[in-house]
């Protein structure tokens, strides 16, 4: 059962392996959705995620004989680094086995913290199934990520330290991908304070636990598509799906493309980094049809590669209109290149990228293709650009913008 008495007893063992991640209160954010939304900080954890604090809880409660067998568990990333960084601060073998998918940071710091990583499967629910091989052939202790009722207990002292802080929240939104996160935050929150508010957020692509609920059970998806692979799962957990039943009050699931444009939003106005998974929350913001409440956006984890970071800007750009590109067709004669480029100028548009296509027409006196990927302020300014192209005879066509 998760208890109040176990929940504190969880607070006062995760103290030791936890930093302070107090509230950060958000005034874009705030402005954006009509709340007052402040974010719980879970991105500057030791491990880059929450949870460590599963992880060593879970270990706690192990007898010596159970850790010195060793231990095993799957991950995505975040829990793998969690359960190796617990295992090293108690001075046990551990062995993580990662989808394939995982980015590289989380395979290296994984690695780093001591234990030893096997990389097997597309998605979490296939490398869960080799570790639950490995745990029988070699006698290890498996530590589930989600579905065991000690690491959602751990998970759960998220919830404490909101309530020490604002009292008075009266909602929290939490992510979820197996469930683990959720369950401990929702049932402790319920504990504390029953008419709270607890709003589960799904990546639309990979929402087991939307499904479950829906079918009064735990079910499968047949497959999960989502860049928020730190809740990319098929199937949710059967032991902490009650807890999710009784005490989650909603669930929102949010789009790729509304994490790509969070992303921007948390590096440009709170200078933080946060993986797709854990700005599920911030992207949830704006489905609420609530206002002027108090809201606790939990942003689970940090552990992003610079790669999909460098995709994610990409993308977010563009999505802002901030990057955009379009077409036009010109007579291929001296100066005409020149005159586009002074247009652009005068309105204030930075070229970024030309690429000048003779053979769009085999009468190249009459026509050839002109393609400009700009950098603007936004969409009026885009707008305001398009407009001065148009007002100098030409006609400008938007295409996809690729950098």
């Amino acid at each position: 059962m998760l208890t109040l008495d176990k929940f504190e007893e969880a607070c006062e063992i995760v103290s030791k392996v936890t930093l302070e991640t107090k509230l950060v209160y958000s005034e874009y954010l705030s402005e954006s959705c009509g709340n007052k939304v402040y974010l719980k900080p879970e991105n500057m954890q030791y491990t880059g995620a929450y949870k460590v604090r599963g992880a060593y809880y879970k270990i706690s409660t192990l007898s010596p004989e159970e850790r010195e067998k060793g231990l095993i568990t799957a991950s995505a990333g975040n829990h793998a680094q969690g359960v190796a960084y617990a295992a090293q601060r108690y001075g046990v073998k551990a062995t993580i086995v990662m989808p394939t998918s995982t980015p590289l940071i989380k395979v290296n710091r994984t690695k780093g913290y001591g234990a030893q990583v096997v990389l097997c499967g597309d998605v979490y629910d296939e490398a869960c199934q080799k570790a639950y091989e490995l745990a029988e052939e070699h006698g290890y202790t498996f530590i589930h990520p989600f579905d065991d009722l000690a690491v959602a207990t751990g998970q759960g002292t998220i919830a404490m330290e909101i309530f020490k802080e604002l009292p008075l929240v009266e909602y929290i939104l939490v992510p979820i991908g197996g469930g683990g996160l959720a369950t401990g935050v929702a049932t402790l929150a319920k504990l504390l304070n029953p008419k709270i508010k607890v709003i589960g957020v799904e990546p639309a692509e990979a929402s087991c636990m939307k499904a479950s609920l829906a079918a009064g059970k735990v079910v499968t998806l047949p497959k999960v598509n989502t860049i928020a692979d730190g809740t990319a799962v098929k199937t949710p957990g059967e032991k902490i799906f009650p807890y999710i039943r009784e005490n989650l009050d909603d669930i929102v699931t949010v789009e790729d493309d509304e994490l790509i444009v969070a992303f921007l939003d948390m590096v440009e106005n709170h200078k933080m980094v946060v993986e797709n998974s854990g700005l599920l929350t911030v992207a949830a913001l704006k489905h609420l049809d609530v206002k002027d409440k108090r809201i606790v956006a939990i942003l689970s984890g940090g552990n992003m590669d610079v790669i999909t970071m460098s995709s994610v800007v990409q993308q977010g750009l563009i999505f802002r209109d901030r990057i955009f590109t379009v077409s036009v067709l010109l007579p291929d004669k001296p100066g005409e290149l020149c005159k586009v480029a002074g247009i652009i100028a005068r309105e204030l548009g930075n070229v970024i990228k030309l690429e000048h296509n003779q053979f769009v027409s085999t009468n190249r006196n009459s026509a050839v293709e002109l393609r400009i990927t700009l950098e603007a302020f936004g969409t009026e300014h885009k707008e305001q650009i398009i407009a001065a192209l148009k007002d100098n005879g030409y006609k400008p066509k938007l295409v996809q913008a690729k950098l």
